[in-house]
């Protein structure tokens, strides 16, 4: 009976998980909520890189390795595709679409954190939607800049800067209290395709508010890639039953 191991980080990551049987492995890195109520195996913590990673899959017998990671999460793909070579396994990876831009969208790419804040030099009032690495530049945040940032965990902020825990998935009027809330001027995000944080592009439409987008990474080539859950699932039951 062949055996899956799961990186997971997103939502449909645990879609797929949650159609997995006992043998099956779902890992997570431990950010996050970390689901009770699976069938199949649930792993939390790092293998020590692509080395590590090939020795579990070799260990443990695993016949397939599914990427379903976060579209940002540029090393932990890259590692993936490695030990899935190392281990002499195929890789397969969900990789959901991006989001595309609209009627009345001001969407501006930046590549990088330089270029970001290069970017917001002319702003008063960024909400930052990009996860955690914003609070590592609470200290240079400009005089006349407010920030705010919202990521998974309620952590301290100072005195330009506030910082909201919250998981999606997120309302449009919940969105559109915030802004009003905040008087954001430019929104900051990751380019994720989800939709359970898309409502906040609605609202930057609405209100005119610049979007500020972190380029997508470049991920590496793997064995097969799919866009969707389902697509993923329709191959990978016949890869089981063989």
């Amino acid at each position: 009976m062949k055996r899956v191991l799961l990186l997971g980080g997103i939502g449909e990551a645990l879609a797929i998980a949650r159609r997995l049987s006992p043998q099956h492995l779902y890992s997570l890195a431990g950010l996050g909520k970390v689901p009770d109520d699976l069938i199949c195996e649930v792993r939390v913590g790092g293998y020590g890189g692509a080395e590590g990673l090939a020795g579990f899959i070799r260990e443990r017998g695993f016949d397939l390795l599914l990427d379903a990671t976060h579209p940002y999460a540029a090393q932990i793909s890259a590692n993936a595709a490695r030990a899935a070579q190392l281990a002499g396994v195929p890789c397969w990876a969900l990789r959901r679409p991006g989001w595309q831009t609209g009627a009345g969208d001001d969407w501006r790419e930046v590549a990088d954190w330089p270029g970001l804040i290069e970017a917001l030099k002319d702003f008063r009032r960024p909400l930052f939607t990009l996860g955690r690495e914003p609070l590592e530049h609470l200290d240079e945040i400009p005089a006349h800049q407010r920030w705010t940032v919202r990521c998974l965990q309620n952590l301290p902020g100072n005195d330009r800067a506030e910082v909201l825990g919250a998981r999606g998935p997120f309302t449009l009027d919940g969105e559109r209290e915030l802004f009003a809330r905040l008087d954001t001027d430019v929104l900051v995000s990751k380019n994720s395709g989800s939709q359970a944080t898309e409502p906040k592009l609605q609202v930057a439409r609405e209100r005119d508010v610049p979007v500020l987008i972190l380029a997508r990474p470049q991920l590496p080539a793997v064995d097969r890639e799919f866009e969707s859950v389902e697509a993923l699932w329709m191959a990978l039951e016949p890869f089981l039953d063989n």
